[in-house]
């Protein structure tokens, strides 16, 4: 942001041609700024993609917990949400990448600050869908334990309240770190994502 900050002073003389000079360099600086932060949005997206997702292949390629997703009458049930969220994963991926594009081929503020919106809206949408994810991931993995650990049914027909109140207890942490895993993740890149959106409105404003 040093060198952003040196051409915002210069561009502040009162030279028409140099403030036409900086007005652009300004553009492009930004420009190429916001196009490397979409770029490792899509990167740490398809990373996590591949080692989430080929996690959950594994997993259901098991036989010991395919067997045991077949007695509780689970598997064909977890064959779909995993078929559903690598279509609707790649779906994200695809307009992190289109996003990415966009961006690199920007002509005008106006447009990269559309670009950047709308980068901004679907990262957001992206990571309500992964918490909406673990919520039911993690509501389907306890009532399975409840349901199929004897010692844990046992327990849960003598305290159920207690069962409830911890299984509860166990969804809100799973949601919990994982918000707090995307809030760092994506939050520091959309944070600079924001303060380029806050530098094209000035020059927006001073046009």
């Amino acid at each position: 942001m040093k060198e952003l900050d040196l051409l915002k002073k210069a561009w502040k003389k009162d030279t028409t041609s140099f403030e036409q000079v900086s007005e652009g360099a300004i553009y492009n600086m930004l420009q190429k700024k916001s196009s490397s932060i979409v770029k490792w949005i899509l990167i740490i997206s398809i990373i996590e993609f591949i080692i989430l997702r080929g996690s959950d292949l594994l997993v259901l390629l098991d036989d010991k917990y395919k067997n045991e997703l077949n007695i509780a009458h689970l598997y064909n049930f977890e064959v779909i949400i995993t078929a559903i969220n690598f279509v609707v994963l790649t779906l994200f991926i695809y307009l992190f990448y289109k996003n990415f594009k966009t961006i690199n081929t920007g002509s005008s503020v106006k447009k990269l600050m559309k670009d950047i919106l709308n980068t901004r809206k679907i990262v957001k949408y992206y990571v309500w869908y992964n918490l909406l994810l673990v919520s039911i991931s993690s509501a389907i993995g306890v009532c399975f334990e409840i349901k199929n650990n004897i010692k844990f049914r046992l327990l849960y027909e003598k305290h159920e309240g207690l069962f409830i109140s911890v299984g509860l207890a166990i969804i809100a942490l799973s949601i919990l770190l994982f918000w707090l895993f995307y809030k760092l993740l994506y939050g520091i890149l959309l944070n600079k994502l924001n303060n380029n959106y806050k530098e094209l409105l000035k020059i927006e404003l001073e046009e």
